[in-house]
C-alpha cells in the first residue's frame, strides 16, 4: 500500500519542484516594479542633453579611376633587332636611362661608309679647286676658254654640294647610331614590357609601357548638375576601398563636354597622396551635393537592446523608455535620429 502511495506522492512532488524552480527563475518571488514610467526625483538628470537639429554637408559618391597623367608608349625609331632589353614590369627609371638596346653592326657599318664618301669626296674637291685655280689664270692670260673655265667651276661647287651631302649623311646616320639605344623619356615605373631579345623592332611598334607614378590623379563622370557647380583646384576627398583609406585630392580638369547618354562631365582630380596606388584601381570620388538638416544625438546615449535602439528621454517629470530609429554616423560621434525624437527633448544616459 506503501509503495503504491509513494509512486503517487514522487511525481506529484517533482512536478511541484520544477513549477517552483520556474517560478523563481521568471522572478516570482521578486519585489516587482510597476509599469509606468520613472519618476525623475529618483534619476539624476544634471547630464540630460537637449536634441538638437544642425545642418551638414551631404555628398554623392561617383565611380572612377586612377589614372597617370604622365604615361607614354615606348618605341623604336628604327628598324632593327633587339640585342638586350635592361627592364621588366615595375622597375623604376630615370629619365634617359638606357631601357632596350638594338644590334648597331649595319648603322656602324653605314657610319665607316659615310666616313668613307666625305674623304673621296674632299680628295675630289681639293682637286677641283686647283684645276679651277689654274683654269682661272690661263683664262686672265688668253690661254683658255671661257666654256673651260666655266666647267671647272661647275665640277669644283658640284664637288661642294656632295661633300655637303656626304657631311650630313654622316649626320644621319650617328643621328640613327644613337637611337640603337631606346632610352626612357620620362622617370617613372615600367608598366608592361611587349618585345624580347631577338625580335625585331619596328618604328612605331610599342617595345614597353611607362608612367610617371607621382602623376596620379582620379578620373569620374560626374552628373551634370553637380559638375557644373565645382570649380578649378577644388579640394575633393577620394576614397580608395581596396586600401580602407580617404584621400585628399584637387581638381586639375573639368573637361568642357558631357557624355550625351548619361549627361555626365569628366572631372579629372590631382591626388595629393600617391603612395600604394596603381593606374587602373577602383576608387569613388565624393562631390558636395549641398547640405542636409537632421536631428542628432551622442551616439553613446543611445543603447541597444536586441536589434532595437532605445534611449531615456526626460519629457515633463518623468524618465521615458522610447525606441528611436538612427541613421548616419557624423563626426563628433554624433548619431542621426531619423524618427523617435523631436527637436529640443532632453536625452539621458543610457546608464
Amino acid at each position: 500500500m506503501k509503495s503504491k502511495q509513494m509512486k503517487i506522492i514522487v511525481p506529484i512532488l517533482t512536478i511541484v519542484g520544477l513549477l517552483l524552480m520556474i517560478a523563481w527563475m521568471a522572478g516570482a518571488f521578486n519585489d516587482k516594479i510597476p509599469p509606468g514610467n520613472i519618476v525623475v526625483n529618483t534619476i539624476n538628470t544634471t547630464n540630460a542633453i537637449a536634441v538638437e537639429k544642425r545642418e551638414y554637408p551631404i555628398f554623392e559618391t561617383a565611380p572612377a579611376s586612377i589614372e597617370a597623367k604622365q604615361s607614354t608608349i615606348i618605341s623604336s625609331r628604327i628598324l632593327a633587332r633587339i640585342r638586350k632589353v635592361h627592364v621588366r614590369a615595375g622597375d623604376m627609371v630615370k629619365k634617359g636611362q638606357i631601357l632596350i638596346e638594338l644590334e648597331q653592326t649595319d648603322l656602324q657599318s653605314r657610319v665607316l661608309q659615310a666616313d668613307a664618301a666625305i674623304q673621296s669626296v674632299s680628295a675630289r674637291l681639293m682637286e677641283a679647286k686647283k684645276t679651277f685655280s689654274r683654269a682661272e689664270n690661263l683664262t686672265e692670260k688668253g690661254l683658255l676658254a671661257q666654256s673651260d673655265l666655266d666647267k671647272a667651276q661647275a665640277n669644283r661647287e658640284a664637288l661642294a654640294a656632295d661633300l655637303s651631302k656626304a657631311k650630313q649623311a654622316l649626320r644621319e646616320v650617328n643621328i640613327a647610331l644613337r637611337f640603337a639605344h631606346v632610352t626612357a623619356p620620362i622617370s617613372g615605373r615600367i608598366v608592361d614590357r611587349f618585345a624580347e631579345p631577338g625580335d625585331t623592332a619596328q618604328p612605331g611598334v610599342q617595345l614597353l609601357s611607362l608612367y610617371n607614378p607621382f602623376s596620379l590623379r582620379v578620373e569620374a563622370y560626374v552628373r551634370e548638375e553637380l559638375a557644373l557647380s565645382l570649380s578649378s583646384a577644388q579640394s575633393l576627398d577620394v576614397v580608395i576601398p581596396a586600401l580602407q583609406q580617404n584621400r585628399s585630392s584637387n581638381i586639375e580638369e573639368l573637361v568642357p563636354a558631357g557624355r550625351a547618354g548619361s549627361r555626365s562631365f569628366l572631372v579629372k582630380s590631382r591626388l595629393q597622396n600617391t603612395q600604394d596606388l596603381l593606374p587602373g584601381m577602383y576608387a569613388q570620388l565624393r562631390v558636395p551635393a549641398g547640405v542636409t538638416s537632421v536631428l542628432i544625438v551622442p551616439s553613446k546615449r543611445v543603447a541597444q537592446v536586441g536589434q532595437l535602439n532605445v534611449v531615456r528621454v526626460l519629457s515633463k517629470g518623468v524618465v521615458e523608455r522610447r525606441f528611436v530609429r538612427i541613421g548616419k554616423v557624423y563626426p563628433g560621434a554624433m548619431v542621426d535620429v531619423v524618427s523617435g525624437l523631436a527637436e529640443g527633448e532632453w536625452v539621458l544616459p543610457s546608464r
